[in-house]
């Protein structure tokens, strides 16, 4: 039986993340055997994990990169759930995050299960994510997960206070053009929230959804003020027209007033710097679809 040193308490410490009595009961119960104390603590971190696993994560950070490739540029963003902002804002599951992030972009991931099943050093990204469990005693999951790609790609990612890692992350795909304005635009998906970036993306459901609620609310408004049927008829597609138009300048990025100039729309914005945007993306901690 080795000799269960400080050294090697400190050695296994460093490489868990694990805590010091944690680490002394397993490498006694391995006798000295590294690997072995390894494997206990991993096995005693999964178990951990899941009964964790009924717990909220809707805190957390979202790690974020812009990579140049043959064909342009190509964004990636992940996010990294945590039950508490206390643990996000720790520069150990900051780092985490990143390593995550690096995961994905070497496996060229396009969804959350491809992050999942990314290769790492102790194995894939879903094993990673059950041992950073045990090590920051918390439910850790992987959140929601952005890629788009075009000849520039900018990002912006933005934090609620100093102290705390971004909570909203923007990318915006354009043409070569589109660089000029790139930021500005990131900053208006950041902020506005935009769900659609041109009106023919628009979710046709939605949209049937949103004629049939402004057609009625219109109907029932004229008819409240007692307007005959034949002037509902006629005046009633005008002023669902102009609801479906609020609607657009809400939900579209193209169609939303530019926020520091609201005189022109963010298209007006691209069409004045004779550039195009191609795609983009927003990314919010907590806002993902909640499966815990």
């Amino acid at each position: 039986m080795a000799a269960i040193t400080a050294a090697l308490i400190k050695q296994v410490r460093e490489e868990t993340g694990a805590g010091m009595m944690d680490v002394k009961k397993a490498l006694t119960e391995a006798e000295g055997d590294v690997a072995r104390a390894k494997e206990i603590i991993r096995a005693k971190g999964i178990a951990a994990a899941g009964k964790r696993e009924g717990r909220k994560a809707q805190e957390g950070t979202i790690a974020s990169k812009v990579v140049k490739t043959a064909d342009g540029e190509v964004g990636y963003a992940v996010e990294i759930n945590s039950e508490t902002d206390f643990v996000a804002k720790t520069p150990k599951f900051v780092e985490f995050a990143e390593s995550v992030l690096d995961a994905a972009i070497a496996a060229d991931a396009n969804n959350v299960d491809d992050v999942l099943a990314a290769k790492t050093a102790d194995g894939d990204v879903k094993l990673d994510i059950e041992q950073a469990a045990a090590l920051f005693g918390e439910h850790v999951k992987v959140g929601q997960f952005a890629k788009i790609a075009g000849p520039h790609v900018e990002i912006y990612a933005h934090r609620k206070s100093a102290e705390m890692p971004p909570s909203i992350v923007a990318l915006i795909a354009t043409d070569e053009a589109g660089e000029k304005v790139a930021h500005e635009a990131a900053l208006q998906i950041s902020a506005m929230s935009p769900r659609w970036l041109t009106r023919e993306d628009v979710d046709p459901t939605v949209l049937e959804s949103e004629r049939r609620i402004a057609t009625e609310k219109t109907s029932d408004e004229l008819a409240a003020k007692g307007k005959p049927q034949a002037v509902i008829d006629k005046i009633a597609p005008k002023i669902v027209e102009g609801r479906l138009n609020a609607f657009y300048k809400e939900a579209v990025l193209l169609d939303q007033d530019y926020v520091k100039d609201p005189s022109k729309t963010v298209g007006k914005l691209f069409d004045e710097a004779g550039a195009k945007a191609i795609a983009f993306a927003r990314i919010e901690v907590g806002k993902g679809d909640e499966e815990d």
